[in-house]
């Protein structure tokens, strides 16, 4: 906010004696110094909500808004360094929290996880089997067998998270990985 524009907000009698080189016009000048971080950051409120374009430590805050929060490794410690401990980085953490909506629409399906695993990992080649046979031969209702790329071992834990969250409470699963 501009000076001038802050002397207009002030009465008649203030707006009448601030004059150049008298303690009112330099505190309208300090007054608008002030106002000058807080008209950047409005100017740019909208790439703060923007998972792409956001800052690095923001990232953390936005995932916890779309409850991704439970997928950051809060081993090493939260708050803004934590979306950087992201298993697979954190511009696969970027594109979870800009899918999240989309990915809401489907959660407890089959392609719901699908999308939700490649897009958290950046592969693709996942599969899910719903028909799982048991050991006598007969499917056993409400278990998934999910295969994941072999190069994508060093982040089962990420992807044990990821089936937990996604598929629904009374379905149990396996995981594995491709030969």
């Amino acid at each position: 906010m501009k000076q001038s524009q802050i002397k207009k907000l002030l009465p008649w009698v203030y707006q009448r004696t601030a004059q150049p080189g008298n303690p009112l016009a330099a505190l309208l000048e300090v007054m608008q110094d002030l106002h000058a971080p807080v008209e950047a950051t409005i100017g740019r409120l909208d790439s703060m909500f923007d998972p792409r374009r956001t800052s690095d430590g923001f990232v953390s805050y936005l995932a916890g808004w779309v409850d991704l929060g439970v997928l950051i490794d809060m081993s090493r410690g939260g708050g803004p360094a934590a979306s950087k401990t992201f298993p697979t980085g954190l511009g696969r953490l970027r594109e979870l929290i800009a899918s999240a909506a989309m990915l809401s629409e489907w959660r407890g399906t089959k392609k719901g996880l699908q999308m939700f695993l490649e897009i958290a990992t950046g592969a693709s080649g996942f599969s899910i089997d719903e028909q799982v046979r048991g050991p006598d031969g007969s499917v056993m209702p409400f278990h998934l067998q999910v295969t994941a790329p072999k190069d994508l071992v060093m982040h089962r834990s990420l992807l044990e998270r990821i089936i937990e969250l996604e598929k629904p409470a009374y379905v149990t699963y396996q995981l594995s990985f491709q030969d």
